[in-house]
């Protein structure tokens, strides 16, 4: 393992807990799940589950980007919801980011409790050179 690399972006929600906003190894880099906070403030954005998909794919786009990596090498996408009726607006808005390239393999699941009681929760892998 010895080109396993932390990843930090300031522009994206320092973590939390005891965990690296992604790990680089390889030709990959693994993103831990992002949440709706603003990385200025730590403060959860306001707005419903189409609002925080916002923040959360603006936070994982500066991570991909302190990776060496971008929207449009992301390879495979987990989206957590806490209710999954939120489907369609979250993936109207999770689909702009994917406008003009293949989008990733993705599996979007419902669960019970997310961090903070946010409405969803997104992770990602994807290629970095």
């Amino acid at each position: 393992m010895g080109d396993r690399h932390a990843i930090h972006s300031d522009a994206a929600p320092r973590a939390i807990g005891p965990y690296s906003q992604a790990v680089r190894h390889g030709g990959l880099v693994f993103l831990s799940g992002q949440i709706a906070l603003d990385p200025a403030t730590g403060e959860l954005v306001p707005g419903d589950a189409a609002a925080q998909t916002e923040r959360v794919m603006q936070n994982l786009a500066a991570v991909l980007e302190a990776a060496g990596s971008s929207m449009a090498r992301v390879l495979k996408v987990s989206i957590f919801l806490a209710d999954l009726g939120e489907f369609a607006r979250v993936n109207e808005v999770y689909a702009r980011w994917f406008d003009g390239v293949a989008p990733p393999a993705r599996e979007t699941v419902e669960v019970s409790r997310l961090p903070r009681d946010v409405a969803v929760e997104i992770s990602m892998i994807a290629a970095a050179d």
